[in-house]
């Protein structure tokens, strides 16, 4: 009888774990400040005494959470970016979660314009296909350095003749111009995520290589009785932010 064969793979994905968990704890401990240049593949494999597949794969998935980057040529970085903690579970702004970093937040080449909303953008904010929205776009920075593009969609008639309330959509945050301008409190949102590829145009505005790597954010805001109030596209630079979400059992009694 042919004895069955022993499952490949696990120990490589394990061992690739570990590797992350210490390479995270040097950041941690400051044993790799930001900007660092980790060492080539086959010195820092030696080191960790792995393989350079397991060594490949840990990496790789530390640049997808933000944590590394890898130039063409030159190597491999620690993500110079800080992250900011947030936790999906609650609604926040971006303003509020840089400030609760302990940054200086900003924002940068404000703009707005208005234009017809598409089909889906107005089924979302319950317009009429074709109806003005006005749209807000701004950099968010901390500390002075871009880490979001956010495109923000208003039915326009919520600032009508009111040019000195869309002045302050370009310069604070909205959920605190929304409340103290217009009286509108942002009571809870739905919200997309996905990572996706800068384009030229978003990559030209945060000042990243085109192709880097973003998470994609898109959420609709709704008011106390429901209303939805702003369509928010915002790009995130994938190693400013840390999202955690807190994941609830399934609710069955253990008998």
């Amino acid at each position: 009888m042919q004895r069955p064969q022993r499952a490949t793979g696990a120990r490589p994905r394990l061992r690739s774990v570990s590797v992350q968990d210490e390479l995270k704890q040097r950041i941690d401990r400051g044993e790799l400040p930001a900007g660092t240049r980790l060492p080539s593949e086959p010195e820092l494999a030696a080191e960790l005494q792995v393989s350079r597949a397991t060594l490949r794969e840990a990496l790789r998935a530390m640049e997808l959470e933000g944590l590394l980057r890898r130039r063409q040529g030159s190597g491999t970085f620690v993500a110079e970016h800080p992250r900011m903690a947030n936790s999906l579970d609650v609604n926040f702004g971006v303003t509020d979660a840089i400030r609760a970093a302990g940054m200086t937040a900003g924002i940068a080449d404000g703009r707005h314009w208005v234009e017809p909303a598409s089909a889906g953008e107005a089924a979302l904010l319950e317009l009429e296909p074709g109806q003005d929205v006005l749209v807000i776009e701004r950099l968010r920075t901390a500390e002075g350095k871009p880490v979001v593009l956010s495109r923000d969609l208003f039915p326009s008639r919520l600032v009508e003749g009111r040019e000195r309330v869309v002045q302050q959509m370009l310069e604070r945050s909205i959920y605190e111009v929304l409340e103290r301008d217009l009286g509108i409190v942002i009571h809870h949102g739905v919200a997309r995520f996905r990572p996706v590829r800068a384009d030229h145009a978003v990559a030209g505005r945060l000042g990243v290589p085109r192709g880097e790597l973003l998470l994609y954010l898109w959420q609709v805001d709704y008011a106390q009785d429901g209303v939805p109030v702003v369509s928010s596209h915002e790009f995130h630079l994938a190693d400013a932010f840390d999202f955690t979400v807190v994941r609830r059992g399934p609710g069955r009694r253990l008998t």
